[in-house]
């Protein structure tokens, strides 16, 4: 008996030892609109370890497949995302805040049905958060109202989502595309009626971030976005089509392509 409990544990102490040794080291950076990235909050629930953001919004932290990465501080909205092959792979993360705007609950007010105890008619009241501000990169048309759950609502399958093949180093492509590539690039276009192209809200242009996903993923220097962005237009045969929704792979595919002759033609030159 005494045998058997000593190859058990020891059974149980190897495998917790392999499940630690399969966390590996992640640089990671935190983008954000304005200058704000030190200090903030990195925890990995799996592991109950924690890390802060530098002066730089860069960090390090120990991550394993499917674990948990919790980004807090209290000027941005909190964002969670689950540790992919693609993240485990290329040891990194790029992860876009998004600045939260602190407010109450509107109150609706009616004409009667109100007590006059102010207490009693604030808790009775019914209220609605309609989320104007900024959204996470995972929401199309974001300038409608998001309003909050009620017991008629829908269920999401958000464990499917999470898990989509489109998620690379912590980001859902197909969204990032959605609300930072296209705005951006439709801005560009000068004939868009011409070409089929809607106009775009000026608060729907996230020009910082869409900029910084394109100098980090296509390696385009930062001073040279808005000439990449005219090189990939100018072309006689870009489909402007692919700024429309459920194009979003096929358009990344045109800047990828777009990205190695761009750079290509620059090095030649120098």
């Amino acid at each position: 008996m005494k045998k058997l409990l000593l190859l058990f544990l020891l059974s149980v102490s190897f495998t917790m030892t392999s499940q630690i040794s399969k966390r590996i080291k992640v640089d990671g950076k935190i983008i954000v609109e304005g200058q704000d990235v030190d200090a903030i909050t990195v925890f990995n629930t799996s592991s109950n370890k924690g890390v802060i953001t530098n002066v730089n919004g860069e960090f390090t932290i120990e991550v394993g497949l499917n674990d948990l990465i919790e980004f807090r501080a209290l000027q941005y909205q909190n964002f969670d995302l689950r540790v992919t092959e693609a993240i485990m792979q290329s040891k990194r993360m790029r992860v876009f805040l998004i600045e939260e705007i602190n407010k109450l609950d509107e109150i609706l007010v009616l004409t009667k049905g109100l007590s006059g105890d102010l207490p009693t008619d604030v808790s009775t009241v019914k209220t609605f958060n309609p989320k104007l501000d900024a959204l996470y990169f995972g929401i199309k048309k974001s300038d409608e109202y998001e309003f909050t759950d009620d017991p008629r609502s829908g269920i999401e399958n958000e464990v499917m989502h999470s898990q989509s093949t489109t998620m690379v180093n912590g980001l859902n492509i197909v969204n990032v595309v959605d609300q930072l590539l296209l705005p951006l690039f439709r801005s560009k276009v000068e004939n868009k009626k011409t070409v089929g192209v809607p106009d775009v809200p000026v608060s729907s242009i996230k020009y910082y971030f869409g900029s910084e996903f394109i100098i980090d993923n296509f390696n385009i220097p930062a001073h040279r976005v808005e000439e990449f962005i005219r090189f990939v237009q100018d072309d006689v045969d870009f489909d402007y089509t692919h700024l429309n929704y459920g194009k979003e792979l096929e358009f990344l595919e045109v800047l990828n392509t777009k990205s190695k002759e761009f750079l290509k033609m620059n090095s030649d030159k120098d």
